[in-house]
């Protein structure tokens, strides 16, 4: 595509109007501020209880990547947001691992070749992290995220080409209110995931300096007994 071509394609897009056709459905655009929101709490929360740790800058990406998402989804360009979508987990888990291991974040920042996947680091909390096999039980955190990880990866890397995706060219781009609804639907249930993830891990040694606010958010929706498992009923 010369650079004439490509410039006219782009520069026909109506995003404007993407993003005013995305914002008439008033559900989907609730569902993703309420979502955003909810990661917005947990990142205001590490941020003053764990002050100073750097690995807080998985959870500075953890929120950018949120509000891609936003971005993308409101622009209609769903495909790309299941990438920020996988990275949102990625980077909280991340985070809940590399807090308490600043020799290994030394060695992810010092050496290219250094790496932790997501089956390591979730092998770790099942090991290591107390009650973390009992209490991720009732909220399905390993078989939860496995699939849904799974359904991401499938729309990143083309597995399931079509998904998400109907335009063939730039110009074609518009918002396409199922597949908006759909992609939103994903992104609540994958924040669902990280905010159950953090329950089940970094809070129970947090949850005493969390703010009473924050605390009556993040137990919002939660089952009385599921509460009281997980020691979140104390104010």
């Amino acid at each position: 595509m010369s650079a004439d071509k490509f410039s006219s394609a782009i520069g026909a897009v109506d995003w404007n109007g993407n993003v005013a056709a995305f914002l008439k459905n008033a559900t989907s655009s609730k569902k993703l501020q309420d979502t955003n929101e909810r990661i917005a709490i947990w990142a205001r929360q590490f941020e003053i209880v764990d002050k100073g740790n750097p690995a807080l800058s998985f959870v500075r990406e953890m929120q950018l990547c949120g509000l891609h998402v936003a971005a993308l989804i409101a622009l209609g360009l769903y495909k790309s947001a299941a990438a920020s979508m996988r990275a949102i987990f990625e980077t909280a888990l991340y985070y809940t691992y590399f807090r308490t291991h600043p020799t290994e974040l030394a060695s992810l920042v010092r050496l290219d070749d250094f790496y932790l996947d997501k089956k390591e680091l979730l092998e770790y909390h099942k090991t290591h992290t107390p009650n973390f096999v009992e209490f991720q039980s009732k909220l399905g955190v390993l078989s939860q995220s496995k699939k849904w990880y799974a359904e991401m990866s499938g729309i990143i890397h083309g597995q399931t080409p079509g998904k998400w995706s109907k335009h063939t060219s730039l110009s074609d781009i518009k918002t396409i209110d199922e597949i908006a609804s759909a992609v939103v639907d994903a992104f609540a249930h994958g924040v669902e995931i990280t905010h159950h993830l953090f329950l089940c891990t970094v809070a129970q040694e947090m949850w005493d300096q969390i703010s009473s606010d924050a605390k009556e958010k993040l137990r919002s929706g939660l089952a009385g007994d599921v509460k009281q498992a997980l020691g979140l009923d104390a104010a």
